[in-house]
């Protein structure tokens, strides 16, 4: 049995507990988690029904991808959809007695999908798997790891390549254009979000956007980027100055720093969520700096460049063995810049973590 069939098989005894009938998955990245066939289908229909009767597991793609999920998916049986197909009467074709509480993912079930699905099977309800699935997810495989790992080397070589490019005068969108296209020439997939690069003031806008601003001397240049390889991401951010920093810029830097560093030595197994944020956060508090540091401290990272868990001051959760988040404190000044410093952690089985980003984090001037 491979670890596709596995999964599956913890999915369906979870279902069983919860007195689940079956469960319909159209998540992409839980389709991947579940059957290894990674594909984004746009506006057709993908969906993945697992029966625990019967103990199938049934895929549905749309026919132009009927041949690589053939050849990549650990399921029972696969069928294609065509375009002038009604995606629920081709699931009603295969599954005729769907009924009673079907699971599903709310965040990827639309309203248009709901209503073909409930009227299609007349005699089924919905009902929310998604934690189900998420505690299943949250605990990473050492294949996931290794996955991440790989991901997270191929974007620390286009980080210390990428910089090396930097110029004054360079615009924001130039630069990301450099890294984008490192990304491919260094194997991704592709990025695993859309690519950060903002300097001077704008690098105070946590997810701004890259555009025509030049990047001139004494500009922070904040750099947040990812890639995705074989279906798992990476992600990492850093700061560097342009020319020689001023004491402010040195001072507000050490800052974040230490404050990354503290939510790292927080990240153990069995310590709530909100106090590895609470650790990193009090470091930018006791400084002074704490209105400048309004989003959370971290977000796991795996198929998905945001998944759970989410380490924010009020998820009480335990961070668990297995778990793989970020640890990335800021200090965004409006007007004058910013600074975020980004890492990802494992918790390794004796619950500690381990730091599988490895860019160094001392100031770095670049770009002279």
């Amino acid at each position: 049995m491979n670890h596709y069939e596995t999964r599956q098989r913890r999915l369906i005894e979870s279902l069983k507990d919860n007195g689940v009938n079956g469960a319909l998955l159209l998540s992409p990245a839980n389709i991947f988690y579940y059957t290894g066939f990674l594909s984004n289908p746009h506006e057709r229909f993908m969906g993945l029904a697992i029966i625990p009767e019967t103990r199938h597991a049934i895929l549905f793609v749309p026919a132009l991808d009927h041949e690589a999920a053939s050849g990549a998916a650990a399921v029972d049986q696969i069928i294609p959809i065509q375009d002038d197909q009604l995606p629920m009467q081709a699931v009603k074709e295969v599954i005729q007695g769907l009924h009673g509480p079907i699971g599903i993912e709310p965040k990827a079930l639309n309203y248009e999908r709901y209503v073909g699905l409930t009227s299609t099977f007349p005699d089924a309800c919905v009902m929310d798997i998604e934690e189900l699935i998420g505690k299943q997810r949250l605990s990473k495989s050492a294949d996931e790891v290794r996955a991440i790992r790989e991901a997270i080397r191929i974007i620390e070589l286009v980080m210390d390549e990428g910089i090396r490019k930097v110029k004054p005068g360079m615009t924001e969108a130039e630069l990301t254009a450099e890294l984008e296209y490192l990304m491919r020439m260094h194997g991704a997939d592709g990025p695993s979000f859309s690519t950060i690069v903002l300097s001077g003031e704008k690098a105070a806008l946590p997810h701004g956007s890259p555009g025509a601003r030049k990047i001139t001397a004494g500009d922070f240049l904040l750099i947040d980027m990812g890639v995705v390889k074989d279906g798992y991401c990476s992600d990492i951010t850093r700061t560097f100055v342009i020319g020689e920093p001023t004491e402010e810029q040195q001072r507000i830097y050490n800052i974040v720093r230490r404050s990354n560093e503290a939510g790292i030595e927080a990240s153990r197994a069995g310590v709530p969520l909100c106090g590895i944020d609470s650790a990193s956060r009090k470091v930018i508090e006791d400084e002074g700096y704490g209105k400048f540091f309004n989003n959370r401290v971290g977000h796991g990272v795996g198929i998905e460049v945001h998944e759970a868990p989410s380490v924010h001051a009020k998820n009480e959760i335990p961070a668990e063995t297995g778990n793989v988040f970020t640890i990335e404190p800021g200090i965004y000044i409006p007007g004058y810049g910013g600074v975020r410093i980004e890492d990802i952690v494992h918790l390794t089985e004796d619950g500690h973590a381990e730091v599988l980003t490895s860019f160094p984090k001392d100031l770095r001037i670049i770009g002279h």
